[in-house]
């Protein structure tokens, strides 16, 4: 449990762009990736608006060496995307006598999207109006003729790391966890203890995930958990706000390249960060609340900074989950002044969600990202359209501006429906 980890290549696929420091300009000069809803006809939704990957083509990725591009779905084609980004990040496109038994996927990857129209389809095909009941018969002649093998099967949320496994032959440990909103963030977790163990040496790690589907903006719009200003959704996410309403749907992948310490120094690989801590709990509380006290934030935090070996004081910026909801904003602040005391006024706190939406499955790498950026330029991401203090949210969260600050160790938190935490640290490599 002493091998060191590091961070030796990155990509991503956002709403604001698929490249590395095209993105990563874009968000400190607090641009947005949230626009009017075009994978479907939304009129009638009470949120209309969503942070939608725009103008991804895989081919552009992948090229015609691996066919992925014809069948796989959407989130998949994000993952596969943002890991070739990755992989070449890390200069391993160039090193093929890595050993294939030590390389491994951890993926935090959502489901993939419902073939809904042949769905629906089937279903109004098969419902017996005088019985007001489904004739399964019935739906199963239509879906058997209408729905594709290949797209059912594209559904399951394993199908990413499959895919990630056999286009870079990576023939160790295969893993996907999908713990919500907290699913990439404890992958990167876990796929740094299982090299720490000596389990692979290498892991293409992070999450994927698209929810901009019929079935998925209905899901939270009847959990009331998303913004519904459709008069102005270029500033609807509004995290720590007083007037925030809601979280704003996004999607997308982020990849990151975890490699352990003297083997990436053997092979000259750039080391982007280090890995220094995790922490994962569960509130064992509410599916779709918080901890009234923040209990299970708190103890990942802590478990975090304790596997780090860090005191608070320690870490320059906390890349907060920060959706824009009124209780998870209040109680992850709540979290951060427990856990952080007194330091907690002068750490500074910033949630790109305001910009890029909430990737769900995929934000925490994404925003782990993030926090690899911002050691490497010396520059904090800003929290956009924040506005109006609110008395519940009284911490510093880099308003509307980017910020220069001498950043070498940061600590993300993601927190997912389910009442699943986990929390990151990482450092500049020493």
């Amino acid at each position: 449990m002493n091998r060191r980890v590091v961070i030796t290549g990155m990509g991503w696929v956002t709403p604001l762009g698929h490249d590395i420091e095209g993105v990563w300009q874009r968000l400190l000069r607090g641009e947005s990736g949230v626009a009017p809803i075009t994978l479907f006809d939304a009129r009638t939704f009470p949120t209309q608006f969503a942070a939608e990957v725009k103008d991804f083509d895989l081919r552009r990725f992948l090229g015609d060496r691996y066919p992925a591009h014809q069948t796989c779905s959407r989130n998949t084609g994000f993952a596969l995307a943002a890991a070739e980004m990755a992989w070449r990040d890390a200069g391993l496109s160039e090193r093929p006598d890595v050993p294939p038994d030590m390389i491994g996927v951890y993926l935090g990857g959502g489901e993939g999207p419902i073939d809904f129209e042949n769905f629906v389809a089937a279903a109004i095909a098969g419902w017996d109006a005088g019985k007001r009941q489904l004739d399964a018969v019935r739906w199963a002649a239509v879906a058997q003729e209408r729905l594709s093998a290949v797209r059912e099967f594209e559904q399951n949320p394993n199908c990413a790391a499959g895919h990630l496994a056999c286009r870079f032959n990576a023939q160790g440990p295969n893993f996907n966890t999908l713990t919500a909103c907290a699913a990439s963030t404890q992958a990167l977790g876990e796929a740094a203890m299982l090299i720490r163990r000596g389990d692979a040496d290498i892991m293409i790690s992070g999450g994927a995930h698209s929810m901009i589907h019929p079935l998925g903006v209905t899901g939270f719009n009847r959990l009331t958990a998303l913004s519904t200003r459709n008069d102005s959704c270029v500033t609807a996410s509004r995290p720590f706000d007083r007037t925030r309403d809601g979280f704003v749907l996004g999607e997308g992948a982020g990849i990151l390249i975890l490699e352990e310490y003297e083997s990436a120094r053997r092979r000259g690989a750039r080391l982007l960060a280090e890995v220094l801590g995790y922490g994962s709990t569960a509130d064992a509380f509410r599916v779709t609340d918080m901890h009234e006290d923040g209990r299970g934030a708190i103890a990942a935090m802590r478990g975090a900074l304790a596997d780090a070996g860090l005191q608070p004081t320690d870490i320059d910026y906390i890349s907060a989950h920060g959706t824009g909801t009124e209780e998870n904003d209040k109680i992850e602040t709540l979290a951060i002044r427990q856990v952080f005391g007194e330091f907690a006024r002068k750490v500074p706190i910033s949630s790109v969600k305001s910009m890029l939406g909430h990737l769900i499955a995929g934000a925490g790498a994404v925003e782990l990202i993030t926090c690899v950026l911002a050691i490497r330029d010396g520059i904090l991401p800003p929290t956009a359209n924040y506005r109006e203090p609110d008395p519940n949210c009284d911490l510093d969260y880099v308003p509307n501006q980017p910020r220069r600050a001498n950043v070498r160790t940061c600590l993300s938190n993601s927190f997912g429906f389910g009442g699943q935490n986990d929390t990151l640290v990482i450092r500049a490599v020493a």
